[in-house]
């Protein structure tokens, strides 16, 4: 990707280009969100590094090849690439300059300055809520800290940055939100990845889960004799599970309510949700569903993978004169 010239612009001015650089540096003053923004380039497949020194930033762009160049087999690529590099690092100031022009004369990367600011009184909220010493404090107080390195950056600001973020209006959900969609050629980001996770509760049921749907309403295939033997991932068992029209319903009513929740909680800044479908012995109806869930939100655009934890726990047994406990 060749290198564009730009002139700094204010998140009020900038447009989506629907074209993501190659690099991206994260700059700016302290508390004003880099560190929220290195999450969401996260999100949208950047390799972040945090605290580069800036020396190695010709070095690091080594590294970084973009998707229109060929590769050899087996090298590794690193397709983009978000860095942080502010005035904790000890050279910044002096040396930031002459290190970016050293970048693009060295390479057709298309490099991307992106600095972030708040203001005086938003960024002095931030740092007493969070209770950590100003990078910048020489014993003159929080506000002489802020002001002291937003005069030590002004000159980055004005002649080197790309785009400038004023956070002082943002939280992090909306400034990850913002951040996807400028920086995002599709303005959505990468597919929310979605866990779809069976288990039995005779188990106990998962930690960390963002949703819990219980199955044991379903007709169950463990007292079915011959299906007891098969898992929920047997074609025999999905087939008796969908003669019933509870089954078909519940994959109806629980689908059409993931394809409504997904989108608010991306909105929200979530990109990674657990989905629990509990049976009693995770072997049978828990798996069938957890599949047929995990097909239908891939082909509605999520990066949807079914999981199954219990399914190999519980082991088939003969009964001997007494049925064996519901799975």
């Amino acid at each position: 990707m060749s290198r564009k010239k730009r002139t700094a612009k204010s998140d009020a001015e900038t447009e989506v280009t629907g074209e993501a650089p190659d690099i991206v540096v994260i700059t700016g003053l302290s508390g004003s969100g880099m560190s929220s923004a290195t999450n969401a380039f996260e999100d949208l497949g950047y390799f972040c590094v945090d605290n580069l020194p800036l020396t190695l930033l010709p070095t690091f762009a080594r590294l970084v090849q973009p998707e229109d160049e060929e590769v050899e087999e087996g090298e590794a690529r690193i397709k983009r690439a978000a860095l942080v590099i502010n005035i904790r690092e000890g050279h910044f100031l002096g040396e930031f300059e002459s290190q970016l022009k050293k970048l693009r004369r060295a390479s057709k990367l298309d490099v991307f300055i992106l600095f972030f600011e708040a203001s005086d009184d938003v960024l002095q909220r931030r740092f007493s809520e969070t209770r950590r010493p100003h990078p910048a404090d020489k014993d003159d107080g929080l506000l002489a800290s802020i002001r002291a390195e937003r005069s030590a950056m002004a000159g980055i600001r004005a002649h080197h940055s790309d785009l400038i973020i004023d956070t002082s209006e943002h939280n992090v959900h909306s400034l990850r939100r913002y951040l996807i969609e400028r920086f995002s050629p599709d303005t959505e980001g990468t597919p929310m990845r979605v866990q779809v996770l069976s288990f039995g509760h005779k188990y106990g049921s998962p930690r960390d889960l963002d949703l819990l749907f219980d199955v044991r309403h379903l007709p169950n295939p463990h007292f079915i004799a011959d299906l007891r033997a098969f898992s929920g991932n047997d074609r025999r068992v999905v087939e008796f599970l969908k003669k019933h029209s509870e089954t078909v319903e519940t994959l109806e009513r629980f689908g059409g309510l993931l394809d409504y929740l997904l989108p608010l909680y991306r909105r929200e800044g979530k990109s990674y949700v657990t989905v629990g479908i509990g049976c009693t012995g995770g072997r049978h109806r828990s798996v069938m569903i957890a599949n047929a869930l995990a097909r239908h939100l891939s082909r509605n655009g999520f990066k949807a993978a079914a999981v199954h934890r219990d399914v190999s726990k519980t082991r088939a047994r003969r009964t001997k004169g007494e049925p064996a406990a519901s799975k």
